[in-house]
């Protein structure tokens, strides 16, 4: 006669949490594995790009607010052999953007300044054509300020008077406040404020401007000030030359043949608000963590930097036939980031691109996931690598 054994209520509670735990710690295994093949996958991506002796690339995965994948390849100066890493800092070009939208966002946060305000409300001096400037299209690029560096070399070519030399090299770079006087020395913008969409570089460098003029302190102090140092983002600068030093400094390069030239500087690389920001991917994911969870701003404020900016009539801007992306294509800006989908996936995104830098930062929304790819090369593509990344992790 078969036996049965008769289990009391605590026995069968036993046996329930042990089967439980062996399924958690298969599932465990298996996650680690598939987590394993994803990583494995991103540094296939990556690793073919960089060798021993050359300069590199930086990459960043942050899934649901925790790193999913982080590594450096080659070097960030090829002098010293130093090896990029997680604390390299790399100059971010135009991701610097964001920071300079944030600032402005701090000083309307504080009551300080308004999106609405002209541009002859902060610099009474400015042509007349400022007055119908407003702060929110110089977010926007809808400003229609000229391009500086066009009015670069007209000054070069004309040989003006202006309080300065007219001729801006590697070793004289232009200023913020030379800027500001080029644009002071025109008589017209490129268009009406509000009725086109052009990617200002020259607005940018007006917004740290307009920060600096606000505060009553240099950008650079601003930006340590209220969000590096908050954030404790603690290598992450605003970078003048000979007025501070930037720590673990990648060095940008540019292929020339089979070999590397150092390109770090130009005569642009001193402007302040549209790309003079160094940080890495250490700091970085400091910074996505604050967007993320509304450090620095509540929700509500946040909305009109993700707000993209359409025209009067509803219309959407469009890229132009000179833009390194498809002529005619939607143009959806926000304030410091493009807004739009990839794959049906609503996107915060931009790119940096520098002599010897490239640079980019993607954010999703709907599936918390941010990859960021900062190089100190000019022969590689970062958007399209972070793209192949996130097509390995977006469902």
């Amino acid at each position: 006669m078969t036996k049965f054994h008769k289990f009391r209520p605590g026995m069968l509670a036993a046996v329930a949490l042990l089967v439980s735990a062996v399924i958690v710690k298969q599932s465990c295994a298996q996650n680690r594995g598939v987590e394993s093949t994803v990583q494995q996958k991103m540094d296939a991506i990556f690793a073919p790009l960089a060798g021993a002796h050359s300069p590199g690339v930086a990459v960043l995965v942050v899934q649901d607010g925790k790193k999913l994948f982080g590594r450096g390849y080659g070097l960030r100066d090829l002098r010293s052999l130093a090896k990029i890493d997680e604390r390299t800092n790399f100059r971010l070009a135009s991701c610097s953007k964001q920071f300079t939208a944030m600032s402005i966002m701090l000083l309307v946060h504080d009551g300080k300044l308004r999106y609405d305000q002209k541009l002859t409300d902060i610099f009474p001096e400015f042509p007349g054509y400022g007055k119908a400037i407003t702060i929110r299209n110089l977010l926007h690029h809808t400003g229609g300020l000229q391009d500086y560096e066009t009015l670069m070399d007209q000054a070069d070519a004309q040989n003006s008077t202006y309080p300065f030399p007219q001729h801006w090299t590697e070793d004289h770079q232009i200023q913020d406040a030379e800027v500001l006087t080029l644009l002071e020395h025109s008589d017209r913008g490129m268009f009406q404020p509000g009725t086109k969409w052009y990617y200002s570089n020259s607005g940018y460098v007006v917004l740290g401007l307009v920060v600096a003029k606000v505060s009553g302190q240099p950008f650079r102090d601003f930006l340590q000030q209220r969000i590096f140092k908050p954030l404790k983002m603690e290598h992450t600068l605003g970078y003048e030359r000979g007025k501070n030093e930037i720590s673990n400094r990648a060095y940008g390069h540019t292929r020339e043949g089979n070999s590397w030239k150092q390109t770090d500087q130009s005569s642009t690389s001193a402007t302040l608000g549209d790309g003079g920001i160094y940080s890495s991917l250490e700091d970085l994911a400091k910074w996505d963590e604050a967007l993320r969870t509304n450090k620095l701003l509540t929700k509500e404020e946040m909305q009109p930097a993700l707000a993209p900016f359409s025209f009067a009539d509803g219309s959407q801007p469009r890229w132009p036939a000179n833009s390194d992306r498809p002529e005619g294509s939607p143009a959806l800006y926000g304030f410091g980031w493009f807004l739009d989908s990839y794959k049906n996936h609503l996107r915060m995104w931009h790119y940096g691109e520098t002599q010897g830098f490239r640079s980019y930062i993607i954010r999703f929304s709907d599936e918390p996931l941010t990859i960021m790819v900062l190089s100190n090369r000019s022969d590689i593509t970062p958007e399209s690598l972070a793209l192949k990344t996130a097509d390995l992790l977006l469902h």
